[in-house]
């Protein structure tokens, strides 16, 4: 038999859809806060947010009427003449106060700005009591207990206490960084948490994101038609296992949008390995009439009307911003070095048993023997380094390790290269390059070398056989399942080519099919260059060592290999002096 649902059960269904979880309060109230106009917010949570959620700003206030409608649902200041077009404002749904309402006992104390007397109004699940005077200041509390007493089946789903305030005070950090000129602090079970003072943009990015973030990142500001982006991005080399340090704003609105997911990925496609990720602190401005904020209930998505121009956008001027920053690599990277070299106090290397030290000769006879191979005067031990290429930012190189490494001698410290990573950047940043400009030159095999795979392996190639050919890679069917390579671009000839063709069928077979054919193209171009860059366990010549050097520095994402793995370490003169005490 079908019947009318009860005016109680339908707001606590409505419910289900705005409040999840005990972030989703903390949002919808701060949220409430910054339309208010305060300057001032702070956040309180007892158990995670089941047992308390307090919010006290200093807003605009409510009046006596306005709290009467405040928790009704569907009643809202925020949209003007009905206008879901033009949204400046975090809140304007009407639904958040009642929502919270019909699954908790909410009581909000709230006195206006303007003047009047402060007043309180209570609701227990969805049970609402009348408006009485109260005492307090302007501005607006309002307290929330025993979340989801109302729908109980609700709290099983609830995560731990540590996870459901991590999950809140990350909401109020993502709120924070969009509006820095408000002060925001957030406390746990007496525990602070967040404690943001106003001040400017960078100024909060870098309290929000970190000391870390804030030397290893690269400016954006760019514009595109209507739509404006700004932020900070990290470098390839400075990323994360999760994607929980990137902060992306729209019109001030915190979200978390598969568009924007999606071109971040882009755009570090050829300098991040996969499985790691960007941090970012991006702002976009859009026109409201081209973006959809109304899109799901808890309003952490859009969509934009031109969602091509945006993507474009973003891929656009962060490759533009990583290329301007040349060879640069994250610092962490020297700093982590410095600290893999720290013995531990009182360590030392164990000798195997029965170990006795060979005869040494003395001072003397060293000092004799040395002399006896040493040049004569005004030649050098290493003919590479010149005095001037001190002053260059990767220095001078004096030697190679273990035929892959690289030293080279700065003013100011020591650089290690990884000749191997920093070759393959060079290749394929050459290949790109050929590739935009009118395709790569190839070099035609004297005799067409086949290669053996599976027939699902063989029928990929031959699908990309257009677009390898225009990335210097030419195939042909041999039987079912063989390839027959008459190509190979000739930055890369000499390699290993069965191997090669191995490699990029993988690829092709890994790679998003949704991805673009220039992306993937790039994906392919990346793996040729692995093949065609100098191996590990060659011995260079001082003149290769100087060049390959000086090419990095003109080279644009030479700090890193096309698997986002750093290709040089910098350590400076004055860490090296502090592991051994003389600083």
């Amino acid at each position: 038999m079908i019947r009318k649902l009860s005016e109680n059960t339908i707001n606590r269904i409505a419910a289900g859809e705005v409040i999840e979880r005990p972030a989703s309060v903390v949002k919808e109230l701060v949220e409430n806060a910054l339309d208010a106009g305060s300057t001032a917010i702070d956040v309180a949570l007892s158990v995670g947010g089941r047992s308390m959620i307090r919010v006290a700003d200093n807003g605009f206030g409510m009046t006596a009427e306005e709290l009467e409608l405040a928790v009704e649902r569907h009643a809202t200041s925020k949209l003007a003449e009905d206008d879901l077009v033009n949204i400046r404002t975090l809140g304007f749904r009407g639904e958040a106060l009642p929502s919270i309402a019909a699954v908790s006992r909410l009581k909000i104390l709230s006195r206006p700005r303007t003047g009047g007397d402060a007043h309180e109004i209570r609701v227990e699940g969805g049970r609402r009591h009348a408006v009485r005077p109260a005492a307090h200041a302007d501005g607006t509390v309002i307290e929330v207990t025993d979340l989801f007493f109302a729908v109980p089946a609700r709290l099983k789903f609830l995560k731990s206490e540590r996870a459901e305030t991590a999950e809140a005070a990350d909401v109020v950090r993502r709120l924070a960084m969009a509006h820095p000129g408000v002060r925001f602090t957030m406390t746990s079970d007496g525990r602070t948490l967040v404690d943001l003072r106003e001040g400017d943009l960078e100024d909060r990015i870098h309290a929000v994101m970190g000391r870390e973030f804030q030397g290893n990142t690269v400016a954006i500001d760019a514009v595109r038609e209507t739509v404006k982006l700004t932020g900070l991005v990290s470098l390839p080399t400075y990323h994360r296992a999760q994607a929980n340090q990137q902060y992306v704003h729209v019109n001030g609105r915190p979200v978390r949008d598969k568009v924007i997911a999606g071109a971040l990925r882009g755009a570090y496609a050829d300098f991040m390995m996969r499985g790691r990720h960007p941090a970012v602190a991006l702002f976009l401005t859009v026109p409201p009439d081209e973006v959809d904020v109304n899109v799901h209930p808890a309003k952490t998505e859009v969509r934009f009307r031109d969602q091509a121009l945006v993507r474009g956008l973003i891929v656009g001027a962060i490759r533009q911003a990583l290329a301007d920053a040349g060879h640069r690599a994250s610092n962490t990277v020297g700093a982590g070095t410095i600290n893999s070299f720290r013995p531990e106090a009182g360590s030392h290397r164990p000798q195997p048993q029965n170990w006795t030290p060979p005869p040494r000769p003395g001072f003397q006879e060293t000092q004799a023997a040395f002399e006896a191979f040493a040049p004569p005067s005004g030649a050098g031990v290493n003919e590479a380094p010149v005095e001037d290429d001190l002053d260059t930012p990767l220095g001078a190189p004096r030697t190679q390790l273990h035929e892959n490494y690289i030293i080279s001698q700065t003013r100011d410290g020591v650089v290690i290269v990884d000749q191997h990573a920093a070759h393959e950047r060079l290749v394929y940043e050459k290949m790109k390059a050929q590739f935009a400009a009118s395709g790569i030159a190839r070099q035609p095999l004297l005799v067409p070398e086949i290669v053996d795979l599976d027939a699902a392996s063989a029928e990929r190639l031959l699908d990309a056989a257009a677009d390898l050919a225009a990335s210097g890679l030419v195939i042909d069917g041999f039987g079912p399942a063989s390839i027959a390579v008459r190509e190979v671009p000739s930055l890369i000839a000499g390699g290993n080519i069965a191997k090669l063709i191995q490699d990029v069928a993988d690829d092709l077979e890994t790679f998003e099919a949704s991805t673009g054919v220039r992306e993937r193209m790039d994906h392919v171009l990346s793996t040729m260059a692995c093949h065609g860059s100098v191996r590990s366990g060659r011995r260079l010549k001082p003149e290769e060592m100087n060049a390959l050097l000086r090419e990095m520095e003109a080279t644009p994402h030479s700090g890193q290999c096309n698997h986002g793995r750093p290709t040089y370490v910098e350590l400076k003169l004055s860490d090296i002096e502090r592991l051994f005490g003389r600083s």
